[in-house]
């Protein structure tokens, strides 16, 4: 695969200096060594037009707990498309590899292209299928309106990220759990390299969410001012957030976001169970957030248990699921 290719080569062009050093070689040497390194560079590139990489067309680069994830995953199971879900373990892909997730791979002969972040991702579903199939993707329209309030959403999503890390990155297995240490879909490597590194990422995560009293605070404050402009909304019987009852993909990602707290039972489609978060084993001060937001907010807990039993199509039939093994 021209993927592990690169990698092998990414390799062996970081042992270059070494092997020169170790091995005492000339110049006229070393600069043998850097040729026969762009000529494997070359080859490589080559092949990937001569021999085009078997890869799927639709791949999903994802993490399993993530609500942004869920809310791009559960749409692609409402369009019905064949895809293959790629689980990295936790943070690591962020912090070591430079990867987000969502991250959607798309392939087009021999052409493969990927796009990050949620709303972007959105984007390419609906330009990509609305004409194909105008009635399915009728829900991913991005009008004024919920392009607006998905960016809203997208903000609940990071302020639950704060009040989530504030909680779990105290407690060492629980985080692991999340981050898919018990998760036969995350490949063995990164479950192991999540054990050894889980007290430079717990570090990196502090730093870079500021997981502190003060913004843990705003982060709740921003939570349930959005949980209660929802609970008013929906007091009239709406069937989507923003007025009748038409699905929308606002309406999905409101409930991936809150699915975070709430786990429905249908919450990931069925890719999200291995790291599911049992309320008896949740720390009491998160279990007493989760408890006083379906207490105080019930149209909002109603509307999304609903969502989730009614609405949430299991993934399309497919190859299954695909390990980030490089």
């Amino acid at each position: 695969m021209i993927g592990r290719r690169l990698f092998v080569h990414a390799v062996f062009l970081a042992l270059a200096p070494i092997i020169v050093a170790w091995f005492g070689m000339s110049v006229p040497a070393a600069i043998l060594v850097v040729l026969l390194l762009l000529l494997w560079r070359w080859v490589v590139v080559l092949s990937g037009f001569v021999v085009p990489e078997k890869t799927p067309d639709l791949v999903l680069a994802t993490i399993s707990a993530s609500h942004f994830v869920e809310k791009v995953r559960w749409s692609m199971d409402r369009l019905g498309l064949d895809y293959v879900e790629q689980t990295s373990g936790g943070a690591l892909g962020a912090f070591f590899q430079g990867r987000t997730v969502p991250q959607l791979k798309i392939r087009t002969g021999s052409v493969q292209s990927s796009i990050g972040n949620s709303a972007e991702i959105l984007r390419y579903l609906w330009g990509r299928y609305a004409f194909e199939d105008p009635e399915t993707a009728a829900f991913l329209e991005p009008t004024r309106e919920r392009v607006e309030l998905e960016a809203r959403l997208d903000r609940y999503g990071v302020s639950l990220q704060v009040w989530a890390y504030y909680h779990l990155l105290n407690d060492r297995e629980l985080s692991l759990h999340v981050w898919g240490v018990n998760n036969p879909a995350t490949p063995p490597w990164q479950r192991l390299s999540l054990r050894l590194l889980f007290p430079v990422l717990r570090t990196l995560i502090r730093k870079s969410f500021r997981i502190t009293d003060e913004n843990h605070a705003l982060a709740v404050a921003r939570i349930e001012t959005l949980l209660g402009e929802a609970n008013d909304w929906l007091q009239d019987g709406r069937g989507s957030l923003l007025g009748g009852d038409a699905l929308a993909y606002t309406d999905i990602a409101f409930a991936a976001m809150t699915g975070l707290w709430l786990q429905p039972a249908a919450y990931g489609g069925g890719k999200a169970d291995a790291v599911r978060l049992d309320r008896d084993k949740a720390p009491v001060r998160m279990l007493k957030d989760i408890e006083a937001w379906e207490t105080g907010y019930p149209r909002v807990a109603e509307f999304v248990e609903r969502l989730y039993a009614e609405e949430r199509k299991a993934p399309a039939a497919g190859p299954g699921e695909q390990e980030d093994r490089t």
